[in-house]
């Protein structure tokens, strides 16, 4: 599990980010937020095919 998550941390980052100043901080939280908005669509287009596959081979309706 350890391994897994070190693989989807960035590459390139800082170990520390206290060194960074405000500008730095904001602009990597700007970054991750968008990020996190990507993630929550593909998560969403996903949930939707899903769905569809599942109303059309059945699942759930046993």
């Amino acid at each position: 599990m350890e391994d897994e998550l070190e693989k989807l941390k960035p590459a390139g980052l800082p170990a520390d980010m206290q060194s960074w100043n405000i500008e730095d901080l904001q602009n990597y939280i700007a970054h991750m937020e968008a990020e996190i908005i990507q993630a929550k669509a593909l998560i969403a287009d996903k949930g939707a095919i899903n769905a569809a596959a599942d109303a059309l081979f059945g699942k759930g309706n046993e």
